[in-house]
């Protein structure tokens, strides 16, 4: 009967879109639910992909809600895939990322400035190859509830925004290589212990 109970949870399932609904405290990004990407333009043809295979966040949630909370982001930069081995081996190279000396990228939340519903307007700090920058991210909260597998709690996001490369020191490759980055995010957040 329970294995039948299962299934039936998982269809039934609902997020809450209200985030008046999630308890205060400390979230975790889920290991196994994300995606971190970056998009250039590429000779005017097409944005190029580049996507990070390691990142872990932590977002502290308090009482007073999305507004108040504070995340904090760590990419790991050598993580970086093109799908293309060689691609991979020149971005995280000294022309660009510089990986050896730059191992990480970084977001730190300043302020959340609410603008719908469910949406809003994340800005923070934005560290890379050791120059730090303020970015703004668009930011959707998609929902929130009780994981009906693991049954923790959850909250789910997507996040979006554009940054010049320029600006923190990867000009090589431009103009064939565009200036402007967009990042684009999924995040799911899981209950955890505090830090």
């Amino acid at each position: 009967m329970m294995a039948a109970c299962a299934p039936l949870r998982v269809v039934t399932h609902s997020v809450s879109p209200n985030e008046a609904s999630v308890p205060a405290g400390h979230y975790q990004l889920d290991p196994h639910h994300w995606n971190v990407s970056f998009d250039v333009d590429h000779f005017k043809y097409s944005r190029f992909v580049m996507r990070f295979d390691k990142t872990t966040a932590d977002l502290n949630w308090p009482a007073g809600g999305i507004e108040q909370s504070v995340v904090n982001v760590t990419i790991d930069a050598t993580s970086l895939d093109t799908n293309v081995p060689i691609l991979d081996k020149m971005v995280k190279g000294p022309d660009m990322l510089d990986v050896d000396h730059n191992p990480t990228i970084r977001f730190e939340s300043t302020q959340f400035r609410p603008i719908g519903e469910d949406r809003g307007e994340l800005t923070g700090n934005l560290t890379i190859r050791g120059a730090t920058h303020p970015v703004t991210l668009a930011v959707t909260f998609n929902g929130h509830a009780r994981n009906p597998l693991t049954k923790e709690e959850t909250l789910g996001f997507a996040a979006d925004g554009h940054f010049s490369r320029a600006q923190f020191g990867l000009s090589t490759w431009y103009p064939a290589v565009g200036d402007d980055v967009h990042v684009a995010i999924q995040a799911e957040f899981v209950a955890g212990a505090a830090s």
